[in-house]
């Protein structure tokens, strides 16, 4: 079988597992969703990359000495219904690259990445993101059981808070504009909006 390092060379009907994925070498950056090739928004510019690197500071130095670690993308992050154990690859349809994630548990990381729901995802809203896309990776971190979900939007400085309740399905808790976000997860950490946006209006 031929290396696959063209996108041109895969079905984009076809369904794919994360045994594929593992297989190809593609100059595009790619997410698989249910089996289902997406590529990815085009890189992110250096406002976006410097918010990034804000939030990994502020939850980096937080996080010091903990068991939870953070990681930013790239970085592959494996999801399936939370109802299944740690699946093999060729058992895993859904591969997602979050611009921040946190993970606690130590067991759900390897060689690849995590093998399972981080326990905090936040994803910074592009002009690249489309709605569909939003939707799509909501409904993904429900069903897999990320325990927090933040959607952070640069151009207005704001954060939307979603936490699963004890049914398992995503409520707003909360909507932060100015002073610090708090992490359900971690309510003795104050992120300051106003450090972390600091250089977003820089020209």
């Amino acid at each position: 079988m031929s290396k696959i390092t063209e996108l041109s060379q895969l079905d984009l009907n076809k369904t794919y597992s994360y045994a594929d994925y593992l297989t190809w070498r593609l100059n595009e950056a790619i997410e698989l969703i249910k089996g289902k090739i997406t590529l990815m928004s085009p890189a992110p510019n250096v406002k976006h990359q410097v918010l990034e690197r804000n939030f990994i500071i502020a939850i980096g130095t937080y996080l010091k000495g903990k068991k939870c670690k953070v990681f930013p993308a790239p970085f592959d992050v494996r999801l399936y219904d939370r109802k299944k154990s740690i699946l093999a690859s060729k058992d895993i349809h859904t591969v997602v690259q979050p611009d921040l994630c946190v993970i606690c548990n130590p067991d759900l990381l390897d060689k690849q990445g995590c093998n399972g729901a981080p326990d905090w995802i936040i994803e910074i809203v592009s002009k690249g993101n489309s709605k569909r896309e939003m939707n799509i990776k909501y409904d993904l971190y429900e069903e897999s059981g990320v325990s927090e979900y933040w959607l952070v939007y640069p151009e207005q400085q704001a954060i939307h808070q979603f936490v699963l309740d004890d049914k398992g399905r995503y409520q707003l808790k909360r909507m932060y504009a100015d002073g610090a976000a708090i992490p359900m997860l971690f309510p003795d950490l104050a992120i300051d909006l106003a450090e972390v946006f600091e250089d977003w209006d820089d020209d």
